[in-house]
């Protein structure tokens, strides 16, 4: 493999793809490549991916580099942090094999990953699936002795603008195919008009779907300045230690952002949100509900998860896979009854109307002259 193009670095790979475009070079640092991260790579178009870190460690069989490859990306593999110090945004570089070369000098080098060689690590690590499963288990038990109470008191939910009372709220994440997911719902959401809640970047894909968010909340760290600026109402999340960083990033684009420190997921504070807000339903979009899709997120625990999907799942609709629970489709026979329909009509038309039997008549006798007859 031999590929020049422009170096776009970032440690963060969702922040990374807002700027990237088709002919540059990716750079990132992201071990362990989630599912969600790789397609977001997939839709700017790169070709070529450089990861300081190893895109698969072996801790889990995580997907995301087999999409990437499959998706005709050439992944350059755990080639160091000093990738980051030798090669600096804009530059040209080049990649030939596993090198990455700035001026025609080796600055770093590493693995180029096959189809093939991400398959047997991917089976290789199927065989950690238990021992992380362990560890997922001890740290959840752990959180629901702390954090029992957030199954058991009331939660006091910081007071909306937007009425949520009697109403149906559709909450949407970031997550596993959530655009086909949101997509499908597009006419439940025109009919029932829910309040539409975006957790982080959730508030983009609701503005991507074509409608504009209510409420958005979360760490505010994967959401765009134009979805803040949407005009809705904006929920920040604080740390158990005191610690807000999205009500930084409100304060220096001049807006007012309600805090809200809960020692849960920003997912969920979204769900419970309209939960104690007294919605009749609550429908989640990408959410994260099993073992990998935490691996993929980074987290050790589902326990507040756990607990908050146990309050609000006598009034939860999970919307995962919607859109492929049904999907219409005209058969050939269908056009034909339908054609046949539209024929029969015509027909009982013309037999009825006298009108329509008189210009009928006088367009045949206009062809007969033409033709000569």
């Amino acid at each position: 493999m031999r590929h020049q193009g422009t170096a776009r670095l970032d440690r963060r790979t969702k922040d990374l793809v807002k700027r990237l475009n088709a002919d540059d070079i990716a750079i990132i640092d992201h071990v362990d490549m989630d599912r969600v991260s790789a397609e977001s790579l997939l839709e700017t178009g790169v070709e070529v991916v450089v990861n300081a870190s190893r895109s698969i460690s072996g801790v889990y069989p995580n997907i995301g580099p087999l999409l990437l490859a499959r998706g005709g990306v050439k992944i350059v593999d755990n080639v160091g942090q000093g990738v980051f110090e030798a090669v600096t945004e804009g530059r040209t570089i080049t990649i030939v094999g596993g090198d990455i070369l700035l001026d025609g000098r080796q600055v770093a080098s590493g693995e180029q990953l096959t189809v093939e060689s991400i398959e047997a690590a991917m089976e290789d690590a199927k065989s950690s699936i238990g021992e992380q499963l362990d560890k997922f288990a001890r740290n959840t038990l752990a959180y629901l002795e702390r954090e029992k109470a957030l199954l058991t008191d009331n939660i006091a939910a910081p007071a909306t603008r937007t009425v949520m009372s009697g109403r149906h709220a559709l909450v949407v994440v970031r997550g596993y195919d959530y655009r086909e997911d949101l997509n499908a719902l597009k006419p439940y959401i025109r009919e029932i008009r829910p309040v539409l809640i975006g957790v982080d970047g959730g508030a983009d894909a609701i503005i991507e779907a074509g409608f504009v968010p209510d409420i958005i909340v979360g760490d505010m760290d994967s959401v765009s300045d134009a979805a803040l600026r949407s005009g809705a109402e904006l929920i920040v999340h604080a740390y158990g230690d005191g610690r807000c960083p999205g009500a930084e990033r409100l304060e220096q684009l001049g807006l007012h952002g309600t805090q809200w420190a809960l020692t849960a997921t920003s997912e969920d504070l979204g769900l419970l949100l309209p939960y104690e807000a007294g919605a009749d339903l609550i429908v989640a979009v990408g959410s994260h509900a099993n073992l990998v899709e935490y691996l993929d997120k980074g987290r050790g625990g589902m326990a507040s998860t756990f607990l908050v999907r146990l309050k609000v799942g006598p009034k939860l609709v999970d919307a995962k896979g919607v859109n492929k629970l049904y999907r219409t489709s005209v058969r050939p026979a269908d056009l034909l009854l339908l054609a046949g329909a539209g024929l029969v009509a015509v027909t009982v038309i013309v037999m009825i109307s006298a009108e329509v039997r008189e210009l009928l008549s006088l367009l045949l006798l206009r062809f007969r002259t033409i033709i000569g007859m």
